[in-house]
């Protein structure tokens, strides 16, 4: 299992438009991918509700998660996105 840990880069956390963009850009990953924050439960990361569910907020720490082919390649864009809160999905994800 591949992992990364990122602070988030948006100031409003993941929270709105921001979790849309980043469910969005797990599901188009077509990997089980999931997000936690720091000590706490692991959850799918392609689920708008589990993610707003997490409360995560900005500057705070999280770690993705994937499993499968071309894993590490995913959480790599999962983690810029994250981390630089791009405001649109980048054509790469």
């Amino acid at each position: 299992m591949a992992e990364r840990r990122v602070t988030v880069g948006w100031p409003e956390g993941l929270h709105a438009r921001p979790a849309s963009l980043f469910v969005r850009a797990s599901t188009a990953t077509g990997l089980p991918v999931t997000v936690a924050k720091s000590e706490g439960e692991a959850v799918n990361a392609r689920s708008m509700l589990a993610v707003l569910g997490l409360g995560v907020q900005g500057g705070e720490e999280i770690t993705l998660s994937a499993e499968g082919e071309g894993a590490e390649e995913a959480l790599d864009r999962l983690a810029k996105l994250v981390a630089e809160g791009l405001q649109e999905l980048p054509e790469t994800v």
